[in-house]
């Protein structure tokens, strides 16, 4: 897993990153994951982008820039991920107890990614301050920023898609512009979504938000003691968008192990055992078959620090992030 380190300003931090992988020969073949639909998707996509988060915009450019590569290319690899790419399946929770608030989530994905995966440090001059992990680069998919706000995703197999935010970048606009669960409803609100996703955020006072979200509709609510996501959706206003297929990524058998916890008296070496698969089936996945849990994180809130295993949880051990500096 890299530690990649955004600094400066958002198209100066994407610059030295791409020229940074072009120097050491790491030229990426964009070429070889667009085709012509995707492409026009992008540029049809562009102005909702431009319009709510234009700060990503000159991130992109900066990394293309430093790939010599277009800049439309780019952002077109980036814009189609969760909606036309269906690789990331993860399970995550969030708990706020008398104890404990904590946000954990296990990023489940294809073996060969595990060491193209990457958690970020971002320090930029405008925004939040983050720490997330992400298997690609820009957006992210869990992570907690100086703010003590954590929050991630887990994919769903898309039944409809539209023009609007993917997953990847709801994650990152998150932890850049949210301090509060409040501020993550109010953007989730109005912003268009373009893939299929669940969400969950969880902030310094205990507040979890819980979010079912496609291109058509929006399940948002405030919860105050615990909440958990896997690859499906649950609530009944999101029935009609289920996925008709073999599920065959154990999202409904991962789904059971977290709904048969008491998370009242959760505490977080509990937290690190759920996550181990120790308390039903989670990250027991056959490595045979290609698929694999290729990092576990934990954000502990109220303690101010964030854990990560980078692998599965069952064989390697979670060491401790001290690269953010929290302000609250």
């Amino acid at each position: 897993m890299y530690h990649s380190r955004w600094t400066k300003s958002h198209y100066l931090a994407g610059f030295n990153f791409g020229n940074r992988l072009y120097k050491n020969n790491v030229k990426i073949d964009f070429d070889k994951f667009l085709n012509e639909e995707k492409i026009d998707y992008a540029k049809n996509v562009f102005s909702i982008y431009y319009k709510f988060y234009p700060e990503i915009i000159k991130e992109i450019r900066g990394f293309a820039d430093g790939q010599k590569e277009e800049f439309e290319k780019v952002f077109a690899f980036l814009a189609v991920m969760y909606v036309f790419i269906y690789d990331v399946k993860c399970s995550m929770v969030a708990i706020s107890n008398s104890q404990n608030i904590i946000f954990a989530r296990n990023s489940d994905f294809k073996v060969e990614v595990k060491n193209l995966s990457d958690s970020t440090f971002y320090k930029l001059d405008k925004g939040y301050s983050f720490i997330a992990n992400t298997t690609a680069m820009i957006e992210m998919e869990d992570g907690m920023n100086e703010k003590g706000l954590a929050c991630g995703l887990t994919f769903v197999y898309p039944t409809i898609k539209d023009l609007g935010f993917n997953a990847g970048f709801l994650i990152r606009y998150i932890l850049e512009k949210c301090e509060t669960v409040d501020e993550v409803n109010e953007f989730l609100q109005k912003i268009l979504i373009g893939s299929s996703q669940n969400l969950i955020a969880i902030d310094r006072y205990g507040k979890i938000l819980s979010a079912e979200l496609n291109s058509e509709c929006k399940n948002i609510s405030i919860c105050k003691t615990h909440n958990y996501k896997t690859n499906h959706f649950v609530t009944n206003k999101l029935q009609k968008y289920a996925y008709d297929g073999i599920d065959d990524i154990f999202s409904h058998k991962r789904y059971e192990t977290l709904q048969n916890q008491n998370y009242e008296i959760y505490t977080l070496k509990d937290t690190f055992e759920l996550l181990q698969g120790k308390k039903g089936f989670l990250c027991q996945y056959d490595r045979k078959n290609g698929f694999d849990t290729i990092w576990s994180s934990v954000y502990d809130i109220k303690a101010k620090a964030i854990y990560r295993c980078e692998g599965n949880p069952q064989r390697k051990k979670y060491k401790i992030d001290n690269r953010l500096k929290f302000d609250y």
